[in-house]
């Protein structure tokens, strides 16, 4: 069985789609629509960007969901899942390629997204952390005693678990997870506290945009992050992207619910090979690979 899956914020590089651009006259019709609905060229920032530019959550995120839905796109016939899953961000690219959300709509509701989290990150001074080598039952009782707002947001693979929160407390909790026995406690360059409390007032914002859109039934069921369990009901997809804001990203749970299900063919669609290496530290054995228009 094969899971098509979709990768978030940080999987961009400078000149990412510029392939797909010149070879493809669809992607083409992509990107001049894209630059239409987010009223800048943002094929201009993918393409020549410094990888400065493309830090810009505003930029990020837009640019690598038009990378994978692009792809998607290109696939055609080949693209056929039995299930499809996104990290974070990926979760709406797998949606739109899925054929659960219209293209335009699926890129408006991104870029709102991101303005929204920019905004939150703004309003309150905030990080995330790496936490490697550690369970991550022991991680969420350090970060449960830390005064302060702290909180496991991405469960990435066994032993890899990400907290967010306010700067204080998610530095004290580096410090005594490496007391408690963590390999690493690594604070990310990120601008701000994603899938936390800390996200509420993008939550607020994301769900008025989100409750006029026009969601469908996917082709196949989609394994969304705040509950790591398949759905095909365009309501209940809708108020869980919503809730993802605030709630972590369980894709430790999303992979090992795929496995159980016998899935054994996993297709990164998008930039990078971020969630292969994920799938790979829970099975070597899977066949991972990475979706290709040539």
């Amino acid at each position: 069985m094969k899971a098509m899956v979709f990768p978030g914020q940080g999987a961009q590089f400078s000149g990412m789609g510029k392939d797909l651009h010149d070879a493809h006259d669809f992607a083409k019709a992509r990107f001049e629509e894209a630059a239409e609905v987010l009223g800048f060229d943002i094929a201009d920032t993918m393409f020549n960007g410094s990888e400065e530019d493309l830090k810009q959550t505003k930029v990020t995120q837009p640019a690598v969901f038009l990378h994978s839905v692009i792809t998607a796109e290109g696939l055609g016939s080949d693209f056929n899942p039995h299930f499809v899953a996104g990290h974070s961000l990926g979760e709406f690219s797998a949606l739109v390629a899925a054929g659960g959300l219209g293209f335009a709509e699926g890129l408006r509701l991104v870029s709102e997204r991101a303005l929204a989290m920019q905004s939150a990150c703004e309003a309150t001074p905030s990080t995330m952390a790496a936490i490697l080598g550690m369970e991550d039952a022991d991680v969420e009782k350090v970060c449960s005693n830390i005064e302060g707002i702290v909180v496991a947001a991405n469960y990435n693979c066994p032993g890899q678990l990400v907290i967010s929160g306010e700067v204080p407390a998610v530095e004290l909790a580096c410090a005594q997870l490496k007391e408690a026995g963590a390999r690493r406690a690594l604070l990310l360059p990120v601008g701000g506290a994603f899938h936390s409390p800390l996200m509420e007032p993008a939550r607020e914002r994301l769900a008025t945009a989100l409750e006029s859109a026009n969601l469908k039934a996917p082709k196949c069921p989609i394994v969304q992050n705040v509950t790591a369990t398949p759905e095909t009901d365009p309501e209940v997809i809708r108020q869980n992207l919503i809730a993802q804001l605030t709630a972590p990203v369980r894709w430790t749970q999303t992979m090992q619910w795929l496995l159980s299900e016998g899935v054994n063919d996993i297709v990164e669609v998008g930039p990078g090979k971020v969630l292969q290496g994920l799938f790979k530290k829970v099975d070597r054995s899977l066949t991972t690979a990475s979706a290709s228009l040539t």
